[in-house]
């Protein structure tokens, strides 16, 4: 009678994990939703260029000078968990050409460039963050 119990024991623990190795995973899924909501940038603001130093190795933004054709578009992503913005101009002096406001961890703003030339842009909360988009 405990032989009996037994093999019927094993026997259920085997079902069990046969079942739970035959259903389909919720972290697929999950996984694919995740990378949709990733943003692919051209610009990146990477992590800790909030505090100052990040000018002395010109890593404020990635690339900090930009190269496009005239008509395409420029998508700069903040992956800080600080706040930063896309501002035309210097920070004393600002040309009102573009703002992005304050950019979010993670959030993106993209900008199309109709115009030849060239674009200087900063963060007006870190002055010392300084990029440049050529157009061509």
């Amino acid at each position: 009678m405990i032989k009996k119990i037994t093999m019927m024991s094993v026997v259920g623990v085997v079902l069990v994990i046969l079942l739970a190795l035959s259903m389909p995973s919720n972290s697929d899924k999950k996984n694919t939703e995740t990378s949709d909501l990733i943003v692919k940038g051209d610009v990146i603001m990477p992590t800790k260029v909030s505090r100052p130093g990040c000018e002395v190795l010109d890593i404020c933004y990635i690339p900090s000078s930009i190269i496009v054709e005239k008509g395409k578009q420029v998508t700069w992503v903040n992956q800080d968990s600080a706040f930063h913005s896309v501002t035309s101009g210097f920070y004393d002096e600002p040309t009102e050409l573009f703002d992005s406001g304050h950019l979010d961890p993670f959030e993106s703003f993209s900008l199309t460039f109709d115009e030849s030339g060239k674009y200087d842009y900063f963060c007006t909360l870190h002055p010392w963050m300084k990029g440049q988009v050529i157009v061509e």
